[in-house]
């Protein structure tokens, strides 16, 4: 009946107004006037709630003819509008125009607050609501409010479990058509976003966007409890669960739960054994995308986080972070039960592990255990006499990296441990500690047989050679015979030359 009334109003109303030059088509429910006649038409529908164009491969109804068009080239995968920079093709305009200004570097859009300018409009409507806090957008099921309809229909699909958008060649579904984009560029290897300070490609805006921020150090997510500042909004995210306890993704296998959703989701791949992320060079599989990200930085060899004070570079932030306490002395993480404090929080999940006497690295072939997995890592090398760390001057292979990186020294000449006191320097940290136990007095090697005691490990083995007597020397004994060849110089001469007879 409504309806009907608006035709009879409409028929009453002038033909056009550019037959007289004055005339306006003014809708009856909110008063907003057009120019044509067909313009209020559409108008009205969104009172009405008449959608009279209909979708005929899957019945969805628009409003509008050139939504319905619009709405078509989902399922033709028709896209008409051609990026002539890159070659991409779009299916809207729109989204053509939006896209070119990632070459022109364009952002017509202003804030008028902070004057922070966007490439698009709707990207300033987004972070215009940053100043004003609004939410205007309410689920009906849960409650939870939303600064955009788009976040709200996403959010509803949680209730509702609808993914509507389907990857063509691996049949994987999503709740949004973005999240498909970007999937699908997992399969294409497409990386449309460039720094253009060090030339790293992405395969999404955001993802360059925190990117830059290693650039330029800007952390512009703020604790409003304790005023810490994040790189990332999903890192304030979870530090803010420090404060509050929250854990509310719970798995529904082992019933384990966390602070993040995406951390649920890298959890479950425990129990499902996917590995979605694949390193195109060697083709190893990950569970998640950050791990591959740091994994493809072994054959880069890329570093891009430098250290501000020494310019020392990482290939990771947190590996950055960690070298930043190091000039600070920062050391946030304590233990509860001697008060000891770590600059990080695995080094006191090992450390407290020394109260617990927890060891859950457990070797397969003698059954040894050890507190921490790099430990057991390393015993088995001893199974398998594997040296995966080779020199690259001498061509000599290490078990451990740490030994490589004390051999490097002998080649480069590098003394990186200074002793306070004198201003020496060593090549590693043991002998630095053996050659400051000469300023403080202290003899921590004892000799099991007399009780004398001695600052240098070096001193102990001399005192030990010195006093052997002939009928203490078995050598038919391996251990004996290597360690008297080793110190032959520090035995005492009558007993050196009886035993070069015999050994004779």
């Amino acid at each position: 009946m409504k309806s009907e009334s608006r035709r009879r109003s409409l028929r009453k109303s002038p033909q056009t107004p550019a037959a007289t030059g004055s005339e306006m088509y003014h809708c009856s429910d909110c008063g907003e006037s057009f120019t044509k006649s067909h313009q209020l038409k559409d108008h009205e529908r969104i009172h009405t709630g008449e959608k009279p164009y209909h979708c005929g491969q899957c019945g969805k109804s628009f409003t509008q003819p050139w939504t319905l068009q619009r709405h078509e080239r989902i399922h033709t995968g028709e896209k008409p509008y051609q990026c002539l920079q890159c070659g991409k093709s779009f299916t809207l305009r729109c989204n053509l125009q939006r896209h070119q200004r990632i070459h022109t570097g364009e952002k017509p859009y202003h804030c008028g607050q902070c004057g922070k300018s966007f490439t698009c409009q709707r990207t300033l409507q987004r972070h215009e609501l940053i100043h004003t806090g609004e939410k205007p957008y309410l689920c009906a099921q849960c409650g939870k409010s939303f600064s955009f309809q788009s976040n709200l229909q996403q959010h509803e699909r949680i209730h509702t479990g609808e993914k509507p958008y389907h990857c063509g060649q691996c049949g994987k579904s999503f709740t949004q058509p973005w999240t498909l984009q970007r999937h699908e560029r997992i399969h294409t290897g497409e990386k449309p976003y460039h720094c253009g300070q060090c030339g790293k490609s992405f395969t999404c805006q955001s993802n360059l966007q925190q990117h830059l921020r290693s650039h330029t150090g800007e952390k512009p997510y703020h604790c409003g409890l304790c005023g810490k500042s994040f790189t990332f909004r999903s890192n304030l995210q979870q530090h803010e669960h420090i404060h509050t306890g929250e854990k509310p993704y719970h798995c529904s296998q082992c019933g384990k739960s966390f602070t993040l959703q995406c951390n649920l989701q890298r959890h479950q791949r425990i129990h499902t054994g996917e590995k979605p992320y694949h390193c195109g060079q060697c083709g190893k599989s990950f569970t998640c995308q950050r791990t591959l990200q740091r994994h493809e930085r072994i054959h880069t060899g890329e570093k891009p986080y430098l250290c501000g004070q020494c310019g020392k570079s990482f290939s990771f932030q947190s590996n950055l972070q960690q070298h930043e306490r190091i000039h600070t002395g920062e050391k946030p993480y304590h233990c509860g039960q001697c008060g000891k404090s770590f600059t990080q929080p695995w080094t006191l999940q090992r450390h407290e592990r020394i109260h617990t006497g927890e060891k859950p690295y457990h070797c397969g072939q003698c059954k040894k255990s050890f507190t921490c997995q790099g430990n057991l890592q390393q015993h088995l090398r001893s199974h398998t006499g594997e040296k995966p760390y080779h020199c690259g001057l001498c061509g000599k292979s290490f078990t451990f990296r740490s030994n490589l990186r004390q051999h490097l020294r002998i080649h480069t000449g590098e003394k990186p441990f200074h002793c306070s006191q004198c201003e020496k320097r060593f090549r590693d940290q043991r002998t630095l500690h053996s050659h400051q136990q000469r300023h403080t007095g202290q003899k921590l090697y004892l000799c099991g047989q007399c009780g004398r005691s001695y600052t240098l490990s070096s001193s102990l083995r001399t005192h030990k050679c010195s006093n052997i007597k002939p009928s203490d020397v078995n050598f038919s004994n391996e251990h004996w015979l290597a360690l008297y060849r080793r110190n032959f110089w520090l035995v005492r001469k009558p007993f050196r030359l009886r035993t070069l007879s015999s050994l004779d």
